[in-house]
C-alpha cells in the first residue's frame, strides 16, 4: 500500500521541487501547498463533471468509435479539466497573490495546480490497478503526469503573459484553448486502443512521440519566461 502511495506521488512531487529550482526567486512555500493542495480538491468536482457530461454523449454506454474516443477525449476529459484547473487557479492562487509578480510564476503556480490533480488522479488509478500497479505507475509517471505537467506550463505561460505584456483577446483565449488542445490530443491518442486495438498498438508509439514534441516545447516556453525576468 505504501510502495503504491510513493509510486503514485513521487513523479508529481520531483517534477514540482523541478519547476519551483528553475524559478530565479522561488515563490513561498506556504504558496506553491496551496495551489497544490488546490489542485488536489478539484478532482471530486471535475469527476462529477465528467460523468454527466459523458452520460450526454454516450447516454447508452461510453464511445464505440475513433471519433466517439475523440469527442471523449476533447469534452470529458480535456475541457473540464483544464478549465477546472484555470478557475481555481484564478480563485485561490494568483487573485490575490502578492507574490505574483514575475513572468516566471504564472508558470510555477499553473504546474503546481496541475499537479496537485495529476497527483490524485494517478492514486486513484494506480490503487484501483490491483496486482499490475507497478507497470500503470511506470506508464502514469512517464506519460501521464508529465503531460499535466506540460499542460499546466502551457496556462501559466499564456496567464503570465497576458497578465504582464500581451493584454490582447487572443492571448487571453489561449491561456485555456492550448492546455485544452495539448490535452484533448493526448488523450485522443491514449483512448483510441479502447476501440480500435490495431490503431491502439500504432498510437502507442504515437503518443510517445506526442509526449516527445510536447516536452520540448514546454521547456521552450520555460525558458522564454525565464528569461524575460533576466531582462527585467
Amino acid at each position: 500500500m505504501y510502495l503504491m502511495l510513493i509510486a503514485a506521488l513521487l513523479p508529481a512531487i520531483l517534477l514540482g521541487l523541478y519547476i519551483w529550482r528553475k524559478d530565479p526567486q522561488p515563490e513561498p512555500l506556504r504558496w506553491i501547498l496551496r495551489a497544490f493542495i488546490a489542485g488536489i480538491i478539484i478532482c471530486v468536482p471535475v469527476a462529477f463533471a465528467e460523468r454527466f457530461i459523458l452520460g450526454l454523449l454516450f447516454p447508452s454506454g461510453g464511445p464505440t468509435t475513433l471519433l466517439g474516443t475523440t469527442a471523449e477525449a476533447f469534452l470529458v476529459a480535456g475541457l473540464p479539466e483544464e478549465a477546472a484547473k484555470l478557475f481555481i487557479l484564478w480563485l485561490f492562487v494568483l487573485r490575490k497573490n502578492p507574490y505574483f509578480d514575475e513572468h516566471f510564476d504564472g508558470i510555477v503556480y499553473a504546474v503546481f495546480v496541475s499537479l496537485g490533480f495529476a497527483a490524485i488522479e494517478n492514486v486513484f488509478y494506480v490503487l484501483g490497478s490491483g496486482e499490475g500497479w507497478v507497470s500503470v505507475a511506470a506508464t502514469r509517471a512517464l506519460l501521464a503526469v508529465p503531460g499535466h505537467y506540460a499542460f499546466g506550463i502551457l496556462m501559466g505561460y499564456y496567464y503570465s503573459k497576458y497578465q504582464f505584456f500581451d493584454h490582447t483577446p487572443r492571448t487571453a483565449v489561449k491561456i485555456l484553448l492550448v492546455p485544452v488542445l495539448a490535452h484533448g490530443v493526448y488523450d485522443a491518442i491514449a483512448m483510441s486502443g479502447q476501440v480500435d486495438p490495431i490503431a491502439g498498438a500504432i498510437s502507442f508509439v504515437v503518443l510517445i512521440w506526442f509526449c516527445i514534441k510536447l516536452q520540448k516545447y514546454a521547456r521552450r516556453k520555460i525558458n522564454e519566461l525565464a528569461q524575460q525576468d533576466e531582462i527585467l
